[in-house]
């Protein structure tokens, strides 16, 4: 164990998905190596979890090696695999809120978030957000817009635009923003991965970076100017690339992180070179926040098929970032 430094807090998620069995396999796989603690309701806990009450985080660590340490967060009902309880979804939220308190007041170090089911909390909770990391950023009251990084030992990778209609992304791409997500991700890179001189690479909109027009005027018309803009500024930057030449081994050697226009042109690379240890990093939180790169998977949530990979890297990777 690492001293008594302040413990990566865990969410319980959805307590119907896989969340509270894989936060327990992660707990099992690095509980004497990273001070952790749990929050939610520990009957959603897989049986046979050895855990301990806690009731500050600087429990945690003096028992982690042990049982995995339980900030008690009561819930109205039990948890059924697979079926989200309508009952139990401001419980979510409200664990999301504390978890987020804590690590904003310095009694814990980071925050990984287990997976939550946006339409049970919409249904059971009136959940206003699009999402998990919008709520986040809302409790954080953060300057800087929240943005969303896929990292792991192969590639990290930043999408500018995400979770919208490909036909939408020309318009929602905007030198604004593009400048706004280079400069989160080289802030980040510089004060939550120490790397003292980030290279970023940036892709292109069209194929091949639009080939001089030929398929696409974006990176004629501004990106290349908007790059070579920041680059007179002092950032290190690569691009526009053609992204179907920008994620293969010699070419990732050459940056820290790759940022992408769109959606898949990021996810689909990271996703075949490190499926199981993708890690969903937030950037632009005034706090270290990490998630597992998966759903809630209430297909097999308590069969105990669950790979915790994911949750065990993105455990880890906040520990790292936090310097336990």
């Amino acid at each position: 164990m690492t001293g008594h430094r302040p413990p990566v807090l865990i969410s319980c998620g959805e307590p119907a998905g896989v969340g509270p069995e894989i936060a327990a396999a992660a707990w099992a796989a690095l509980g004497d190596q990273v001070p952790m603690a749990w929050m939610g309701d520990p009957r959603h806990l897989p049986s046979g979890t050895r855990y301990h009450v806690i009731d500050t985080p600087a429990e945690a660590a003096e028992m982690c090696a042990t049982s995995l340490p339980v900030l008690h967060h009561a819930f109205p009902n039990p948890a059924t695999p697979g079926t989200p309880d309508p009952a139990n979804a401001q419980g979510v939220v409200d664990v999301i809120a504390a978890c987020v308190a804590l690590v904003q007041s310095g009694e814990a170090s980071a925050l990984c978030t287990a997976p939550i089911h946006k339409k049970a909390l919409i249904e059971g909770a009136d959940f206003a957000y699009p999402g998990h990391t919008e709520y986040l950023a809302a409790l954080s009251g953060g300057t800087l817009r929240a943005v969303m990084m896929l990292a792991s030992d192969a590639l990290r990778v930043v999408p500018a635009t995400i979770h919208i209609a490909l036909e939408e992304v020309p318009r929602a791409l905007t030198p604004d923003l593009l400048r706004e997500t280079i400069e989160i991700t080289d802030h980040a890179l510089r004060q939550q991965f120490d790397i003292a001189a980030p290279r970023i690479a940036i892709a292109g909109l069209n194929p091949h970076a639009g080939e001089g027009g030929a398929m696409g005027r974006q990176e004629m018309e501004w990106i290349a100017a908007l790059l070579a803009e920041m680059q007179e500024a002092g950032f290190d930057l690569r691009g526009p690339l053609p992204a179907d030449t920008m994620f293969h081994a010699a070419a990732r050697r050459s940056y820290d992180a790759a940022i992408a226009m769109y959606h898949d042109q990021g996810l689909i690379p990271i996703k075949t070179l490190d499926f199981d240890r993708g890690v969903n990093v937030t950037l632009g939180l005034p706090f270290i926040r990490t998630s597992p790169d998966h759903g809630t998977a209430f297909d097999i949530a308590g069969k105990g098929v669950a790979t915790a990979t994911s949750m065990i890297e993105a455990v880890k990777l906040a520990a790292r970032m936090a310097h336990l």
